[in-house]
């Protein structure tokens, strides 16, 4: 589905829904409907499309709970998956992942341990030593039809790209990043509107307090 198509269903429902999961919904299409526009930019059509992702999963936790982002999101793709009884997520791996989980997995550049070495965190035969091991259980989990392993490579891969981007360590429109902006982009074209989706099928599903609530002055 695509922004329209989902932007009308939530207008036919929304009344329905708690405010929390509305307003979590309404952010979410407004990202993916900015996302869709850039069609000649990958670069933006990335970010915007993270956007949607990280309004559509974010939720408040307490700061003695917190946990890393990546953490979270690996949390909500398993709730996902648990719902998804029609295989949405997993018709989406299987039919098109192994291409571009290939290109992720070759790039060291949106592998977080590569740049903790760049950083002299970890010597070089350590991030090389890591590198080899995450690959190996990525195409593990892609030999084994494992969805949730297969995003939880791929979502990791291009959190680090996010990071890049949203925090200034890419140019724009760069030739060296090429190859990982246009895969990771396209990957989120899809995934995106399937979280959407899920999220309006399942309104009693716990989702969590929107965070950033919205706040009328008085």
């Amino acid at each position: 589905m695509n922004h329209a198509e989902l932007k009308a269903r939530h207008r036919a429902i929304r009344d329905q829904q708690k405010p929390d999961l509305s307003v979590r919904i309404h952010r979410a299409l407004s990202w993916l409907e900015r996302a869709e526009r850039e069609t000649d930019d990958d670069d933006a059509r990335f970010v915007f499309s993270w956007i949607a992702f990280n309004a559509a999963y974010a939720t408040y936790i307490h700061e003695d709970y917190r946990e890393t982002e990546q953490a979270q999101f690996g949390g909500f793709v398993s709730k996902l998956l648990a719902l998804d009884d029609q295989r949405r997520l997993a018709d989406m791996v299987w039919q098109s992942f192994a291409g571009p989980l290939r290109v992720l997995l070759g790039s060291k550049f949106i592998y977080s341990e590569f740049w903790r070495y760049q950083s002299g965190h970890i010597g070089p035969h350590e991030w090389e030593a890591r590198f080899q091991r995450d690959n190996q259980r990525a195409l593990a989990a892609l030999a084994q039809n494992n969805t949730h392993g297969v995003l939880s490579v791929a979502l990791s891969r291009i959190y680090t790209l996010r990071n890049q981007l949203v925090h200034g360590g890419a140019t724009w429109q760069s030739t060296v990043n090429r190859e990982q902006v246009t895969t990771c982009a396209r990957i989120l074209d899809r995934l995106v509107p399937i979280v959407i989706e899920l999220i309006m099928d399942h309104p009693d599903a716990l989702w969590g307090e929107a965070v950033y609530p919205v706040i009328t002055d008085e």
